[in-house]
């Protein structure tokens, strides 16, 4: 299918080696779109009859947020020492909120929640609650080292203009300057909170990428997998040396131009440690290149829709395992876990990961010197397999696409002259898989 979007300047720009200037913006974005909670708050307090209570706990950061930093605790009759403690657990997306419960609560609190604790969760309307990250306070409900009477029969839902959590933890408490009074045993609220502002929305579709994909537009399951196939099909494939500096463009930190950001690590380094030794970044092939076993060929082997910068000795520890969760924590990548068979990247880019194993199995089909397709397996060895599918979906819906990811994916078109359907379209992932 003819690519219309093709860039012909930046053809010009390969015949001579690719320079670094393609006149693609050279400052981006970083992350998500600007979201104005700078931290996860409370955003519900359920304290009903009998053992009916919750507390719900909501991110609006603008990207998900691993839970293990995070803990809550209950200040008993006016206590300056907390009763109980408990340490969260697990991944909140962005616009998500934790329910946490009472383990006797009734079926419909039960029904929305997320974590069980009948020690924190086990307040009688005197109390007060304390949400800490890594030990230092973030948000407070009631007033520690004072025993109040408001707290009592009510179910409090934080005002919508509310982005932050009170991090003072001993002062006055007063719920009407927050929070939104319901009777007691209101759980209609409980585990969908709306904070205005939240995420600022990203820029209107652009119509001209909108046209690129206008083929395609009703099409479900394989019949949308063929067309955008046929779409993104027949892309100006780059040789593996070019390949070095189409990621100098493509992955630039966009608070130093001479930088690179790595993949898995975060880390910005110096474009010019491009190499093989200690220090370096190479290039990493995200759909292992043994998967298919396609190696370094012009093609699947040098699309830099899954070639990213990579420290070496991570890149090294990678190898070609397959996607999944667990592991033991990797030397040098914080958020890196490795098992035998799996890798598991750290929250920031699971989603990022996902969207590109998601375009090679979309981009390589049979006719394209290798057929690539996802499954639901580890330990896929040489096979044209990657998995985890069920895994990566996740990671895709945990981690929503960013403004540099956008980006990103703009760059690469004016060098290779297509691209990643699923950065422009998250929600044709479901429907394929």
């Amino acid at each position: 299918m003819n690519n219309s979007l093709w860039n012909k300047s930046a053809k010009a720009l390969l015949a001579v080696g690719l320079v670094a200037s393609f006149g693609v913006p050279t400052s981006q974005t970083a992350v998500e779109a600007a979201a104005p909670a700078n931290d996860l708050f409370i955003s519900e307090y359920i304290e009903g009859s009998s053992f009916n209570k919750a507390i719900e706990i909501y991110n609006g950061t603008g990207a998900s947020v691993e839970l293990s930093p995070y803990s809550l605790s209950l200040y008993t009759n006016g206590s300056t020492s907390s009763q109980s403690e408990m340490a969260l657990s697990g991944t909140v997306a962005n616009g998500e909120t934790v329910v946490i419960y009472h383990g006797s609560a009734n079926a419909a609190i039960q029904s929305k929640g997320d974590l069980q604790n009948s020690s924190v969760v086990n307040f009688n309307g005197d109390d007060a609650l304390v949400l800490e990250k890594s030990g230092a306070p973030i948000d407070s409900l009631g007033q520690v080292g004072a025993r109040i009477d408001n707290l009592k029969d009510v179910t409090l839902v934080r005002n919508p203009d509310i982005q932050s959590g009170d991090s003072i933890v001993n002062n006055s408490f007063n719920p009407s300057t927050e929070w939104t009074v319901y009777p007691s045993d209101t759980v209609e609220y409980l585990g969908n909170h709306t904070m205005e502002s939240g995420v600022t929305p990203g820029p209107d579709p652009d119509p001209t990428v909108d046209g690129y994909y206008e083929t395609a537009n009703g099409l479900q399951g394989e019949s949308l997998k063929a067309e955008l196939h046929d779409i993104i099909d027949g892309h100006t494939e780059l040789s593996y040396s070019q390949v070095w500096d189409a990621l100098k463009v493509t992955d630039e930190d966009p608070n130093n131009a001479n930088n690179v950001l790595l993949l898995y690590t975060g880390e910005s380094r110096s474009k010019s440690l491009n190499g093989g030794n200690v220090g370096d970044w190479n290039r990493e092939h995200t759909w292992a290149k043994s998967h298919g076993n396609f190696g370094t060929a012009m093609g699947a082997g040098t699309d830099i829709h899954h070639l990213r910068p990579t420290d070496v000795q991570v890149n090294g520890l990678r190898g070609n395992l397959d996607f999944n969760y667990g592991g033991s924590a990797v030397n040098g990548c914080d958020g890196c876990l490795r098992t035998s068979t799996s890798w598991e990247p750290p929250n920031e880019v699971k989603g990022d990961v996902a969207r590109m194993l998601f375009y090679m199995a979309v981009r390589y089909e049979s006719g394209d010197g290798v057929d690539l397709e996802l499954n639901d397996f580890v330990n896929n060895g040489s096979t044209p397999y990657h998995g985890k599918i069920s895994v990566l979906l996740e990671w895709h819906e945990q981690d929503p696409v960013s403004s540099w990811e956008q980006q990103r994916n703009d760059k690469i078109e004016d060098i290779q002259g297509n691209r990643n359907p699923f950065v422009d379209h998250p929600e044709w992932a479901e429907s394929i898989w």
